[in-house]
């Protein structure tokens, strides 16, 4: 049994199968120590390291992972993939490889941008909303970026946020995208919210909340679309906080006055459940 848990009762298949199942699950901020704990168990560093690799790419652009290049954050995004593990930043037009195991960039190289009316708004649009997520988060990026469908630019907002303390047993991930073509006077806001929680003291909890929004917005003016857009990002960011907010504070009602309260032993102690919720409802505010 031990010598099959270690990987060497397994074909390499089912080595390659397992190494990949386990890595796309890896929880935000995890994906290094993931890779390290698979490469113990399966005692096979080569093959680990190689599948590692691959998912290590889709890993970093789904949870929009920021990196560290010529003094710029940098969100790796299926956005601005150019292929061949290379990203580029058009904020600061320029490109530049990544190691997606290691993190480590290099290749630093310029990267040239038409200098049209689809890159005037989206330079407009990066400095606005970089104004409000600094603002708004506490450690937060984002970046804009411009793709083209037709006659139409489309434009597309990123924002991620994070907050990764191992050595608290705690990693948290709230990332959004808003896309929207550069049509003439109107245009519909698409944007998406991801929140994922992973607690792993005394239990393994994931937490991954999910929520669509669409908007109309005018396109005649850019100083006022870039005005109108942060705004609307503004509103939607403060409702599904106070609705994730409203169902941590039910949750923690249901599960200390209902279901715990009726599930204790009889004692015959006297136990002040009020202070007990107050107190359960203060340490969910701090985390």
């Amino acid at each position: 049994m031990a010598d099959y848990f270690v990987g060497q009762g397994l074909p390499e298949s089912e080595k390659v199968s397992l190494i990949c199942r386990l890595l796309h699950q890896s929880p935000p901020g995890e994906f290094r120590q993931i890779v390290q704990d698979l490469c113990d168990l399966l005692q096979d560093d080569e093959l680990v390291k190689q599948e590692a690799a691959r998912a290590g790419a889709r890993h970093n652009k789904s949870n929009f992972t920021p990196v560290l290049v010529n003094g710029s954050t940098v969100l790796l995004t299926q956005y601005n993939d150019l292929g061949g593990n290379r990203f580029f930043y058009p904020q600061d037009k320029f490109s530049f490889e990544i190691d997606h195991l290691s993190g480590v960039t290099s290749n630093t190289h310029l990267h040239k941008v038409m200098l049209d009316e689809g890159e005037l708004w989206r330079g407009a649009l990066h400095k606005g909303l970089n104004v409000y997520v600094n603002c708004h988060f506490p450690v937060g990026n984002c970046c804009v970026f411009k793709k083209s469908l037709g006659k139409s630019p489309i434009l597309v907002a990123c924002i991620e946020a994070h907050q990764y303390q191992p050595s608290k047993h705690w990693n948290s991930l709230w990332k959004s995208d808003w896309t929207f073509a550069l049509t003439p006077f109107m245009t519909r806001v698409t944007g998406i919210f991801v929140l994922q929680l992973h607690y792993f003291r005394d239990a393994n909890f994931h937490v991954t909340v999910k929520k669509s929004v669409s908007e109309s917005l005018h396109v005649i003016d850019l100083n006022q679309f870039v005005t109108d857009f942060v705004k609307f990002v503004k509103a939607e960011d403060n409702k599904i906080h106070a609705a994730i907010l409203q169902n941590i504070q039910a949750l923690s009602e249901h599960a200390w006055r209902k279901n715990l309260r009726r599930r204790l032993p009889i004692t015959r102690t006297f136990m002040n459940w009020n202070e007990l919720l107050n107190s359960q409802h203060m340490k969910t505010s701090v985390s």
